[in-house]
């Protein structure tokens, strides 16, 4: 294995660490408020000419108000296969159509699903701090390795540690707002 130095220790911790927050804030946005946004049918995917492709890009997706998405598809002969994919989607939307346009009303959510979703949103946060966890966790694997193998001083593997401990605590703070956010959101009627 090629010598690996202590900057490029912390760059990859971060680096993955930043990946993990992604990952999470994409996984949040999948899970639905009782506000309507668009990026909500960003994950579902219409039969477009025989390959499946996401509603956004065959059609523009729009809020028509707090409560409701309007969805102009960009081909008049897709209005039928894109509201019987939203419909059909994982997300208990029904869709109408008027005319060319989609209206995608959402739901209220009722006091036991907010509280489901909930409980939803804790667990991907957990799982986004146990994901930070272990990159600290190789992280100092490979500081000890450096340290066995003469290539760093125990005292820059100690300063290192504390660096990425801090990275850590930074990117689970960032976690924890997130999940704040989310939370707040869920409860907000």
């Amino acid at each position: 294995m090629a010598e690996t130095s202590i900057a490029e220790i912390k760059q990859a911790a971060e680096q993955k660490m930043g990946k993990s927050l992604e990952s999470l804030k994409n996984d949040l946005a999948k899970v639905r408020t009782g506000r309507a946004h668009a990026g909500i049918l960003d994950h579902v995917m219409v039969d477009y000419y025989g390959s499946p492709t996401p509603v956004s890009q065959v059609a523009n997706v729009s809020l028509a108000d707090g409560r409701t998405l309007q969805v102009q598809p960009y081909e008049k002969n897709m209005v039928g296969k894109i509201e019987k994919a939203i419909r059909d989607g994982d997300l208990g939307l029904n869709p109408a159509t008027h005319g060319e346009v989609i209206r995608v009303p959402m739901p209220a959510l009722t006091e036991e699903r907010r509280r489901e979703l909930i409980k939803v949103v804790r667990g991907e946060a957990e799982n986004a701090r146990v994901a930070m966890r272990n990159i600290r966790r190789d992280a100092n694997a490979a500081l000890k390795d450096m340290v066995k193998a003469k290539t760093a001083t125990e005292d820059e593997e100690r300063r290192t540690q504390d660096e990425v401990q801090k990275l850590t605590d930074r990117f689970i703070g960032e976690i924890d707002k997130l999940l704040a956010e989310k939370e707040k959101d869920l409860l907000a009627v």
